[in-house]
């Protein structure tokens, strides 16, 4: 089986892929995620014409991950967040951090995606063996080698189950709560490192998938932690009632998966890494 990454280049240029620089939308009127309504998941793809994919995509997000149904690769996993200046945001479907400039990069096949956005979904958008968790944090990377044509994505996912709060957000529980039914309210964080998020995971799961939110733009490679955190039930419920949607959930359904590989990541064997 060729490496994933092959299957990047060859989709790509099959596909005739726009760029992914288009990307997710941050009015949430124009969506939503009402499971029958006008503006639902299932007709995302209806809405406008250039989110299309949203509905005749092959290669959408999210999926299950089988863990009967991947092949495994041993090596190493670098990368080099870094403490930046970051705001965050009330985008009316979610609660999202932007770090001005970039919080550091992700190494993914020798190429560097740079750390630009945070935010959360409830309940998870992706499935291990069928189980749901409680929330899934989005790392959102680009790829901006000005010798690509098109900005390549990376998402980092972070999948979290009821327990013990989550120190991070924690931090930011006071900037959340003021920002309760405000779209598009602001706050100044200061300087954030995204090192505190922790999404330190040894073992992870990888595939070929898109956007989870118009316009679903694919090629996007897609990086899900094995390694499960916990959050509190309150700190999922703040980040749900801030925002003004008044959805209980704000997670798109499992998509089909289409024969896509999915690969997953262990440690090297007799190395400390």
């Amino acid at each position: 089986m060729k490496a994933i990454y092959c299957n990047i280049l060859v989709f790509l240029i099959l596909s005739g892929a726009k760029s992914v620089n288009a990307q997710e939308v941050d009015d949430e009127r124009e969506f939503d995620y009402s499971k029958d309504g006008e503006k639902g998941p299932t007709k995302w793809g209806q809405i406008k014409q250039e989110w299309g994919a949203c509905s005749n995509g092959t290669m959408q997000s999210p999926i299950d991950l089988s863990s009967e149904r991947v092949q495994i690769i041993l090596k190493p996993e670098k990368k080099n967040y870094e403490a930046a200046h970051a705001i965050i945001k009330n985008r009316g479907h979610d609660v999202q951090i932007e770090w001005i400039g970039d919080g550091g990069w992700t190494s993914i096949n020798g190429d560097d995606y740079r750390l630009r956005y945070a935010h959360w979904h409830s309940p998870s958008e992706h499935t291990v063996n069928g189980r749901s968790y409680d929330m899934e944090l989005h790392l959102v990377h680009l790829n901006t080698n000005p010798d690509v044509e098109n900005y390549k994505i990376a998402v980092v996912g972070v999948l979290y189950k009821i327990g013990r709060a989550d120190q991070f957000i924690s931090r930011l529980m006071t900037d959340i709560s003021s920002m309760m039914d405000k779209k598009n309210a602001t706050r100044d964080l200061g300087t954030i490192d995204p090192n505190d998020i922790s999404t330190q995971s040894r073992r992870f799961f990888r595939y070929i998938g898109s956007l989870t939110i118009p316009p679903c733009t694919q090629g996007v490679i897609w990086t899900i932690n094995r390694k499960v955190k916990t959050v509190s039930r309150d700190q999922v419920k703040l980040l749900r009632d801030a925002v003004h949607d008044h959805a209980e959930e704000n997670a798109r359904p499992l998509q089909e998966r289409n024969s896509r590989d999915v690969e997953l990541y262990l440690p090297l064997l007799n190395t400390n890494n």
